[in-house]
């Protein structure tokens, strides 16, 4: 069993239009834009970043935003809720600037004992707000939503499986351990997590697979501290026969990914070196940046990418 991971480190989606996706999270969410870069693959495409004051790992939501791209199709074999973390007794704010947003999807609950607010995002992404008591960790606060009520970072995330059992299994390899069973979905705990650390698999057998599209999770991501735990998680994988990529760098991170049995794909991230790399802390997310190997298309890309700001 790897010891490695602390945790979740960021989610990844895809929308259909960069301006509508930005307003929604650091107006309606009140999470701090990050980083504005592009697609190491399509530079053509924005890859944005939102998260708390410096986009620690387990805050972290990213998106790219393909222009008039098709809308997904809810099924199995992918992240279905990326639920977030407030703080106890925030809720009813919540569904008061929800409902003044005209945010859809809104629906209060309970789960696991925690009581929860489902919404949906612009492209119909599935979010919901879970009540924390004692997450310590530091909210951002500058986009007009104060400390009593603001997120503090991934709560969890829930997969849609046809089958939780081969999943359930590498999750527990990779660090986790089975907590209850509630209504058909497995929690699955991460020990001295980062506050991100908790995994949810619900199990539809007669659910169709989904299709990507706007409003799907790409991946998720799942954070080590450093490069040299990374390499030993990505030999421990291997050995156990996944098939796992290269290292790659992502400028702000180092990245393997492989994919799951239910179909998700997942993704082992670095901490370091983090998003102040590039840019002041204080300035998080203001210019756009570009990947070594794009450089030469700022002028082009500058053009050609949509304003965020009105």
């Amino acid at each position: 069993m790897l010891d490695q991971i602390k945790g979740l480190h960021h989610v990844t989606s895809m929308a259909q239009d960069a301006r509508t996706n930005n307003q929604f999270f650091t107006n309606a969410l009140g999470l701090r834009r990050v980083k504005k870069t592009v697609n190491f693959d399509a530079p053509d495409v924005y890859h944005l970043y939102y998260g708390d004051e410096t986009g620690a790992p387990g805050t972290v939501m990213t998106y790219f935003p393909f222009p008039k791209m098709a809308q997904g199709r809810p099924g199995t074999g992918e992240v279905g809720t990326t639920v977030f973390s407030v703080p106890q007794g925030s809720l009813g704010f919540w569904s008061d600037r929800f409902a003044a947003l005209d945010v859809g999807g809104l629906k209060a609950e309970e789960s696991f004992g925690e009581k929860r607010l489902n919404f949906s995002g612009p492209d119909g992404d599935g979010f919901a707000l879970v009540e924390v008591k004692d997450d310590a960790r530091q909210p951002w606060t500058h986009g007009g939503i104060n400390e009593d009520h603001a997120i503090r970072g991934f709560h969890s995330v829930a997969m849609r499986l046809r089958d939780e059992g081969a999943t359930a299994e590498l999750l527990k390899f990779m660090g986790y351990e089975v907590g209850e069973e509630r209504d058909g979905v497995k929690r699955l705990i991460k020990p001295d997590g980062n506050g991100a650390h908790l995994i949810d698999l619900e199990t539809m057998p007669n659910i169709a697979r989904a299709l990507p599209g706007a409003g799907s999770v790409h991946h998720v991501a799942f954070a080590v501290e450093n490069r040299e735990k990374q390499l030993e998680v990505r030999k421990a994988l291997m050995d156990t026969g996944y098939q796992v990529t290269p290292v790659i760098d992502r400028d702000y991170f180092w990245a393997i990914y492989f994919r799951t049995p239910g179909g998700v794909l997942f993704e082992v991230a670095t901490n370091e070196p983090g998003f102040d790399r590039d840019e002041d802390t204080a300035h998080l997310g203001e210019a756009l940046k570009l990947p070594q190997q794009h450089a030469h298309l700022r002028a082009l890309l500058e053009q050609h990418l949509q304003p965020l700001e009105v």
